[in-house]
């Protein structure tokens, strides 16, 4: 029980980068404390004791904040931060090494008894503050849930769920080329090498920057990808500094092309 303990401690101090001590970890951290006392109410409410776990889980959302069942199952390393208005259902299970942030709720769709209503976490899965998870599928290893996400359907491993209704967005290697138009790439291109002879960066970095899970995940608040408003004032943005890009490119090849006629 203290290894665990020892080891809950460590995986939270790695992980938060507010924490100053071990110690303060082990006092301060509303999280650590929900995980300790519902491996307790779980302990019970395995044996038979129904109505003590069940009463200890209500000791621990009045202390914590956090309202998890006796009966979900949570594995090693599991990180709580902040944590305040979780809610975990009865048949939820979360793997080794997640992550959970404030607000989440995982979640059932269903109220037959004795069925799988709530999800299945995989490993190091990381889901952002406000998430809704709700239904008793699979969350695969390495997975993210965005912010304020609203889940329903299977994530795969790896791959990053966002909005609401959430959309799955695979995982991408980084030298993947973004759906932005490659127009002005073209056009820099065709006019020889001056065009890249420049301060500023590249057209490709600017414009074709690529839209990976990576990019796209924020465990709190709504992502750029998200917000509608929000991607056509970045789109108009990238569009007006390819637009200077190719301005100071024709300069360049104007004051060549100046230079040449004067020999």
């Amino acid at each position: 029980m203290f290894s665990r303990i020892r080891d809950d401690i460590e995986c939270i101090f790695e992980r938060d980068p507010a924490a100053k001590s071990r110690w303060e970890v082990l006092t301060c951290y509303p999280g650590l404390h929900a995980l300790i006392l519902h491996r307790l109410a779980h302990a019970l409410w395995a044996m038979g004791l129904w109505w003590l776990g069940r009463f200890i889980s209500h000791v621990s959302r009045f202390l914590t904040g956090i309202e998890i069942h006796p009966a979900a199952k949570i594995g090693k390393r599991v990180f709580f931060d902040h944590a305040m208005g979780v809610v975990v259902g009865e048949t939820a299970e979360i793997g080794d090494g997640c992550t959970i942030y404030q607000g989440v709720t995982l979640g059932g769709t269903s109220l037959y008894k004795g069925t799988k209503r709530h999800p299945t976490l995989g490993c190091d899965v990381v889901v952002g503050a406000g998430a809704k998870v709700l239904g008793g599928f699979e969350v695969g290893a390495g997975a993210r849930i965005g912010s304020n996400a609203v889940v329903t359907k299977p994530v795969p491993a790896g791959a990053t769920a966002v909005g609401n209704p959430a959309r799955i967005i695979e995982s991408q290697p980084a030298s993947a080329v973004s759906p932005v138009s490659s127009e002005p790439r073209l056009r820099a291109e065709r006019m020889g090498p001056q065009a890249t002879d420049l301060n500023s960066p590249p057209l490709d970095a600017q414009v074709n920057a690529p839209h990976t899970s990576e990019s796209i995940f924020s465990a709190y608040g709504v992502t750029q990808a998200d917000d509608p408003v929000a991607q056509s004032i970045k789109e108009l943005s990238d569009r007006t500094l390819a637009q200077e890009h190719l301005i100071k490119a024709l300069q360049v090849e104007l004051e060549a092309m100046k230079g040449q006629a004067r020999h």
